[in-house]
């Protein structure tokens, strides 16, 4: 715990009873790929060293671009990981999505198949992985002379492909679905595996793995105006910074095992990374409306979801946006909620580039290594002197720290806010 005092939240008169009856939800597998280390160990230790996997496009020239600079998932041989029988049927993100979620089933040391049919499930996010799979299948149609409409069927067939594949690949019949809100969709869909245990589900897989590194996609992000025009990695993504000028994409993400706290202790799970204790979603009025921004709503939802107050909250992983209107907008509103200074805020993202949909359940599964270790990943770049004065913005390396609690929020292209809180295990 961090010290602060804060009023305590507006809470039900049958919290406490519902706090007795609603299963605790835990995450107890993590399955990581990301442009600075593909496995969840591999990730965190090059996070902690402050490694960046942010370079130059390699997947196409892209000097005839806006952007030139994207964090790629590298050295990842498909066949090497995958059988070869999947590698027709399936996009770069989908390929990469069936290794985090393999990697997650594995840390979670369940064997999905082993369950009951209906007993596991699957929910991703998407957003622009499907540009990737689009552009191959266009590419074939206007090589090969093709029908329009099977092309536009196959890309619109994208969207719950990756959800799909590893519930077929791992026998998961369960609940399932895709979420679509770009960056926000990682924390809605674990938001929504949650309510599925707390239904009564054994166990569900999360989260999201995306990206859109080809021409078409790319051009679709340098057209949104958010995207870095800097060619120096080191100086490309500095949000909060006096010289943001735009983040960099990327594509990974991670995936997540959530169960039941009390069927995981039954089953001697490996791992008990932290509990899923809050969460809430808000969408931004329009912008002449007058009214604020929906990101501070979400962040008091889900102190409210989590029943704790501001003052429980030990580490904030911003969304962090690069642009300096959105960032401001984010530092004003942490400030008011925590007080100037008044919690270790951080963006590893920086090494990595904002990864579409799958960014912000990378940061859900930096927030649970956090707890488990007890230190807070640095946002690297970033000079002290260039931070906002009222955000302790971790810059200068790993931070050691006591943490019970994080809270990680994301911010989706579209006015999309979604805050989740984490608690650490018992």
């Amino acid at each position: 715990m961090n010290g602060r005092t804060a009023p305590a939240p507006a809470v039900s008169p049958t919290s406490a009873a519902r706090t007795t009856a609603t299963p605790r939800v835990v995450v107890t597998g993590l399955g990581v790929i990301a442009p600075n280390g593909t496995g969840t160990e591999e990730y965190w230790r090059a996070t902690l060293r402050g490694e960046s996997g942010i370079g130059r496009v390699t997947r196409f020239d892209p000097s005839r671009y806006a952007a030139t600079l994207a964090g790629e998932v590298k050295g990842f041989v498909p066949r090497e990981r995958l059988p070869n029988r999947l590698l027709p049927q399936t996009d770069p993100m989908t390929r990469l999505a069936l290794v985090a979620a393999e990697e997650a089933l594995a840390d979670s040391g369940v064997d999905a198949g082993q369950l009951s049919t209906y007993a596991a499930g699957v929910v991703t996010a998407a957003s622009g992985g499907g540009f990737e799979f689009g552009q191959r299948e266009l590419q074939a149609l206007w090589s090969k002379g093709g029908d329009h409409v099977s092309a536009y069927q196959s890309f619109a067939w994208f969207y719950p492909v990756n959800s799909g594949q590893i519930s077929i690949r791992h026998g998961m019949r369960g609940p399932g679905g895709a979420l679509v809100a770009e960056q926000a969709g990682g924390l809605d869909a674990v938001a929504k595996a949650r309510r599925h245990v707390r239904d009564g589900t054994a166990l569900m897989v999360a989260g999201g793995v995306d990206g859109a590194l080809c021409p078409w996609g790319w051009l679709c992000q340098t057209r949104s105006g958010g995207l870095s025009p800097q060619t120096d990695p080191q100086r490309a993504y500095l949000p909060f910074s006096t010289e943001a000028s735009g983040y960099v994409p990327g594509e990974g993400g991670a995936l997540l095992v959530l169960e039941d706290a009390r069927s995981a202790a039954e089953r001697g799970a490996v791992h008990v990374y932290g509990q899923i204790a809050g969460y809430a979603a808000t969408f931004d009025p329009r912008p002449d409306s007058g009214r604020p921004p929906g990101l501070r709503r979400a962040i008091q939802l889900a102190l409210a979801d989590a029943e704790v107050t501001a003052d429980a909250i030990d580490v904030v992983f911003a969304d962090a946006m690069g642009l300096p209107g959105p960032d401001a907008v984010e530092a004003e509103v942490l400030a008011a909620e925590f007080g100037p200074r008044g919690v270790p805020v951080t963006a590893p993202k920086t090494m990595t580039g904002r990864l579409l949909a799958g960014g912000a359940s990378l940061d859900l599964a930096s927030a649970l290594l956090s707890l488990r270790d007890q230190v807070i990943p640095p946002t690297v770049n970033v000079p002290d002197q260039a931070a906002p004065e009222a955000l302790d913005l971790v810059t200068e390396g790993p931070r050691a720290a006591g943490l019970d609690c994080a809270l990680v929020l994301a911010r989706g292209y579209g006015g999309f806010n979604s805050a989740m809180v984490v608690r650490r295990a018992a």
